[in-house]
């Protein structure tokens, strides 16, 4: 939002709801002027309904302008927050070790709960205590080639 504008929203809200609050008291001052109730109801009708019609419009502007400030500071928040996560992202891939689990060349395979893996793997990242085997000795007990790195190739 531009300077300047950033209030007039709020600000026409609450000159509306002032003018609709003046316009009901005309109305209600000029149907107390007459004793006949067929006499009041033009002054009550005009007065009340244009009086009620300015106070919705300024409560709306109000409400609206509210939510418009409302959702720039929270967007300016969370703008704070994706630069402080990626400060850390970019923090801790920068101090990460190594892998845990070492390139084994040949046929050799990692073991999980229910497939083997490929040592390069990336589903095995940031997993210790792993246990490498053959791929034959895998198969037989059990387990499945990953989905994700094709062990069985």
């Amino acid at each position: 939002m531009k300077l300047g504008w950033d209030r007039f929203g709020a600000q026409l809200g609450v000159l509306f709801c002032v003018a609709g609050a003046v316009v009901m008291w005309a109305g209600y001052n000029g149907a107390a002027s007459y004793d006949d109730v067929p006499s009041q109801f033009p002054y009550l009708i005009s007065g009340g309904i244009a009086g009620l019609s300015l106070v919705v419009i300024g409560v709306g502007l109000f409400v609206t302008q509210t939510s418009r400030a409302e959702r720039v500071t929270l967007e300016s928040h969370l703008e704070e927050l994706r630069h402080a996560v990626e400060r850390l992202n970019i923090g801790a891939a920068a101090t990460a070790a190594a892998p845990a689990v070492p390139v084994v060349p040949g046929p050799m395979v990692v073991a999980g709960n229910s497939s083997y893996h490929r040592p390069d793997c990336r589903v095995l990242e940031g997993r210790d205590g792993l246990k490498t085997m053959t791929r034959g000795a895998a198969e037989a007990e059990g387990l499945k080639p990953c989905r994700t790195c094709s062990a069985a190739d």
